[in-house]
């Protein structure tokens, strides 16, 4: 078999051999959660509004902290997300924080057979689809399990972003999917001096791909917003220019570093 053809069991060990580091780091304070804090950001708390009574999937939800703040809002919430050690780890905060929250160890793809349900709400966020090759799949699953009137809310790195070297000094890869994208992956965004490395295989999707999946499966475009800055501090060379707003100091405002939509399923 073909790394790309392995790619979940790959991605897999990645995901599996950083949950330990991610726990402990600054990044996804803890500390903070653990005592309330949320940790989702205004970009897509703006685009969910009132979601007390809402069921909500999350997919991707690493171990669950947006799952669980989704929760706290009120939400009937369940997460998805390829490591089972992030799972693990997501039902254990949940026990641990009482708070009712179901989370299933499932690739993306398999969501439907996990899951013979619908919801109010699809989530998904921040370097989610670049560990996906097939985004008219993705689409597909996003509409089987969302009921009709039901809606997906998105935010993504910008495409842009994933174009640059990791030193943001020249344009490395290709805009558009081009194939997987193969590398040895050392630390991780969290923490950048874990002793972790590991295979990965990953592929950019441009914004045009991304609607297109999204169109064909009738899901009707509600909003769409870009912006130039992260909220979070996962890249080289930031600076931030206002609290939770990053950019790379040296390109300032001048490339867009993330966007977010919600569309709707007819």
């Amino acid at each position: 078999m073909t790394s790309e053809g392995n790619y979940k069991e790959i991605n897999k060990i990645l995901w599996n051999d950083a949950v330990a580091t991610h726990l402990s780091s600054e990044f996804y304070d803890m500390e903070g959660f653990l005592a309330g804090k949320s940790s989702l950001n205004p970009i897509e708390l703006e685009l969910f509004g009132d979601v007390k009574g809402k069921k909500i999937l999350h997919l991707q939800c690493h171990f669950g902290q947006d799952t669980l703040s989704l929760a706290r809002m009120g939400a009937s919430v369940t997460g998805i997300d390829l490591s089972d050690k992030a799972i693990d780890a997501a039902n254990q905060l949940a026990e641990q924080l009482e708070i009712d929250a179901k989370f299933i160890c499932s690739d993306v793809y398999s969501t439907p057979e996990e899951l013979n349900e619908q919801f109010d709400i699809v989530f998904t966020s921040y370097g989610t689809i670049g560990w996906l090759p097939d985004l008219d799949a993705w689409a597909a699953v996003i509409r089987r399990v969302l009921k009709p009137g039901g809606r997906l809310i998105f935010v993504e790195f910008h495409p842009v972003v994933w174009m640059f070297d990791y030193d943001f000094q020249k344009v490395g890869y290709n805009y558009f999917n081009a194939g997987p994208v193969e590398e040895i992956s050392d630390g991780t965004y969290a923490d950048r001096e874990a002793d972790i490395s590991n295979n990965s295989i990953s592929w950019n999707h441009s914004l045009g791909e991304v609607m297109t999946a999204l169109l064909g499966q009738g899901l009707r475009l509600d909003s769409f917003q870009e912006y130039d800055y992260s909220p979070y501090n996962c890249f080289r060379h930031t600076v931030e220019v206002e609290p939770k707003k990053y950019r790379i100091k040296h390109l300032d405002n001048k490339i867009p570093m993330l966007y977010a939509l919600s569309a709707t399923k007819a």
